[in-house]
C-alpha cells in the first residue's frame, strides 16, 4: 500500500488525489493545505467582490468532509508544510490551529502550493489587500461593505482588471496603476488599447506607464508625485512560485524561478513531484522553461503525476499558454507567443490583422471582434493568436489553440469545416478567413505592411468618401475601390501603400493596382488596426 503525501489541496494537488483514488482504492492519500479550504474555484473570487456570485458557497467544490465521503482523502486544512526530510522521507507539518508540530513518511510526496502575491517593499503596503485565497476575498468583501469611496488597483494583469471591474459594479470610484505602457502584457499593444478604451468606458481611471512609490492611509503616492484617493488598495502585480519548501529540500529551482521538473513532473527526486504553478512547465515552442499560472494546466498536470506514480504510460503536456478574462462586456483571449517575444528571437513571422463578425453580418447581434495571428513566414505554422471583441471570441481563440497543438498550419485554417448557421457563424468563418489570408501572404500573392510601418509611404485610401472624411491617416489620397480604373492615373507608380477600414477592400485594390502596374502593398488590418495603435493613436484626423 503506498502512501501518498500532497502539499496544497487546490487545482493541481486535489486533481492529483482523486485521480490517485480512482485508480487506487487501498493507497493512503493525505493533503495538507495551508488554508482554510480546499478544492475552491480561486479565479471565481473577483466575481464574488463585485456581487456577481453571490454566495460563498458557490466557490467552494468541494469540503474535506465531503472529499473523505466519496474519496476517503485525509485532508487536513490549516496544516502547513514546514520542512521536508528527503532522507527520512518525512515531511514536518504544523497545526495552524493548535500549533503541534508532527511529521508524516511518504512513498511519493506531491508539491502543490501554488504561487504568492508579488507584494513590493514600499511604505504602507501592508494595507493593500492581495486576492488569492477565500480569506483574501472574505477579507476584500468585508471592506466593500464598509462603502468606500475610493479604490486603486495596483496592477493591470488578469486579476488586476478583473478585480476593477468588480469594485466598479459595486459602485466604488476604481483606478488602475500599471507600471507598463498597457495592461495585459499577453497582449500587443495595438490589441491591448482596445482594452484600454472598454475600462474608459466603464468609468475605470487607467493610469498607465506609472508605478506607486508608497501607500498612504486614504491615498496612494505615484512616482510623479501624484496623490491618488484610494479608501481600498488591492495589490495585484503579479505572483510567484511558492518554492521556499522545495528550496528548503534542496531540489532545484528552475531559471524561471520554479520548481525544476521533468516531463513527468518529477523533481531532481524522483520520489517527489511539482505541479501547479509553483512548477516550471515546458513551452510546446521552443521547448524551453516558463511559467504558467493555469488553472487547466494544473489540473492536467495533477493527472499525470498520478498517472505516472501507479505506472500508467502518460503523455508530456507542454504547454502553450491559453488564457481569456472578461472586461466589462469584452472578451479578451490568448493563445501561444504574442509578437513582443517572437521579436526578441531570430525566427521569420508573418502577422495578419482581422476584424470580422462574430456571425454573419445579415442576422441581427453580429458584433465586430479583432483577431491577430502570428505565424511562420516559410512553413505557416502558427506561432500565437489573440482576439478581442464582444461576442465570438472565445470559440475563435479555441479553434486556434487546437490548430497549434494538432500541428495545423497558418494557411490549413481555410480547410477546417466549422460549424456554421447564421446566428453563430459564417459561411467563410473567421478562422477560415484567417487561413485565406495566411496563405496570400506565403505564396506571395500579395505584400502587406504593419500599423508601425506606415511612414514613408504614398499612402491610398480605398475607402467611401463618407469614410474617408470621418478619419484617415495623415497624407492620404482618397480614390474608393470602384474607381481605381478611372483614375488610377492619379496614383503614384511605385510605394503605395493602400489601406480600407478592415483590409479586404485595401487587399481587393491591391491586386488589381498590381495588375495596372503600380507598386502596391496592403496595410494589414488596415486603418482600424492603424487607428487604435498606441504608436498614431492620437494622430487621428478628424473632421
Amino acid at each position: 500500500m503506498k502512501k501518498i503525501v500532497i502539499v496544497g489541496g487546490v487545482a493541481g494537488g486535489m486533481s492529483a488525489a482523486t485521480r490517485l483514488r480512482r485508480l487506487d482504492a487501498s493507497a493512503e492519500i493525505i493533503v495538507l493545505e495551508k488554508s482554510g479550504y480546499v478544492s475552491y474555484a480561486n479565479c471565481g473570487l473577483p466575481y464574488y467582490v463585485g456581487g456577481i456570485i453571490e454566495k460563498e458557497d458557490s466557490l467552494l467544490l468541494q469540503t474535506p468532509e465531503s472529499l473523505h465521503i466519496r474519496f476517503r482523502l485525509d485532508v487536513r486544512v490549516a496544516n502547513e508544510a514546514l520542512s521536508i526530510n528527503r532522507a527520512t522521507k518525512t515531511v514536518l507539518v504544523r497545526n495552524l490551529v493548535t500549533q503541534e508540530e508532527y511529521a508524516i513518511n511518504y512513498d511519493k510526496l506531491i508539491l502543490s502550493p501554488g504561487a504568492s502575491p508579488i507584494r513590493p517593499n514600499i511604505p504602507g503596503s501592508e494595507r493593500a489587500m492581495t486576492l488569492r485565497t477565500v480569506e483574501d476575498v472574505e477579507r476584500i468583501t468585508l471592506a466593500v461593505t464598509d462603502k468606500p469611496k475610493s479604490a486603486v488597483v495596483i496592477g493591470g494583469g488578469f486579476i488586476g482588471v478583473e478585480i476593477a471591474e468588480n469594485l466598479i459594479h459595486r459602485g466604488i470610484a476604481t483606478s488602475i496603476v500599471e507600471a507598463a505602457p498597457q495592461v495585459l502584457a499577453a497582449l500587443d499593444p495595438e490589441m491591448a488599447f482596445f482594452v484600454h478604451s472598454e475600462l474608459a468606458r466603464n468609468g475605470v481611471d487607467l493610469i498607465l506607464d506609472k508605478s506607486v512609490v508608497a501607500i498612504g492611509e486614504k491615498s496612494v503616492e505615484l512616482i510623479d508625485g501624484r496623490q491618488i484617493d484610494a479608501d481600498l488598495v488591492i495589490m495585484a502585480i503579479g505572483v510567484r512560485p511558492d518554492v521556499d519548501l522545495a528550496k528548503s529540500a534542496g531540489l532545484v529551482i528552475g531559471e524561471r524561478g520554479g520548481i525544476d521538473v521533468n516531463e513527468f513532473n518529477q523533481t531532481t527526486d524522483p520520489d517527489i513531484y511539482a505541479i501547479g504553478d509553483a512548477a516550471q512547465k515546458k513551452d510546446a515552442l521552443d521547448g524551453t522553461s516558463t511559467l504558467v499560472p493555469l488553472a487547466n494546466l494544473a489540473n492536467r498536470h495533477g493527472r499525470v503525476v498520478a498517472d505516472h506514480i501507479l505506472g500508467r504510460d502518460v503523455r508530456v503536456v507542454p504547454t502553450i499558454g491559453t488564457a481569456i478574462v472578461k472586461v466589462f462586456e469584452l472578451t479578451i483571449a490568448t493563445t501561444g507567443w504574442n509578437e513582443k517575444r517572437l521579436a526578441a528571437t531570430s525566427r521569420d513571422y508573418k502577422i495578419i490583422h482581422t476584424h470580422p463578425s462574430s456571425h454573419a453580418g445579415y442576422y441581427p447581434g453580429a458584433e465586430q471582434m479583432s483577431l491577430k495571428l502570428i505565424f511562420d513566414a516559410k512553413s505557416g505554422e502558427i506561432y500565437g493568436a489573440q482576439g478581442v471583441g464582444y461576442e465570438g471570441v472565445d470559440k475563435r481563440i479555441d479553434v486556434i489553440a487546437t490548430a497549434i497543438r494538432g500541428g495545423i498550419s497558418a494557411p490549413e485554417l481555410a480547410d477546417l469545416e466549422l460549424a456554421y448557421a447564421p446566428p453563430f457563424g459564417s459561411a467563410k468563418d473567421a478562422v477560415n478567413m484567417l487561413g485565406y489570408v495566411a496563405e496570400n501572404q506565403i505564396s506571395g500573392l500579395i505584400e502587406t505592411l504593419q500599423w508601425s510601418e506606415v511612414g514613408g509611404h504614398n499612402l491610398l485610401d480605398v475607402r467611401s468618401k463618407s469614410e474617408f472624411a470621418a478619419g484617415a491617416i495623415p497624407g492620404a489620397i482618397n480614390i474608393p475601390v470602384d474607381e481605381l480604373r478611372e483614375r488610377v492615373s492619379e496614383i503614384p507608380t511605385h510605394d503605395v501603400l493602400v489601406f480600407c477600414y478592415a483590409g479586404q477592400r485595401g487587399h481587393t485594390a491591391t491586386l488589381l493596382l498590381n495588375e495596372l502596374g503600380v507598386e502596391a502593398k496592403n496595410l494589414d488590418g488596415g486603418y482600424h488596426t492603424w487607428v487604435n495603435s498606441p504608436a498614431v493613436l492620437t494622430q487621428l484626423v478628424t473632421t
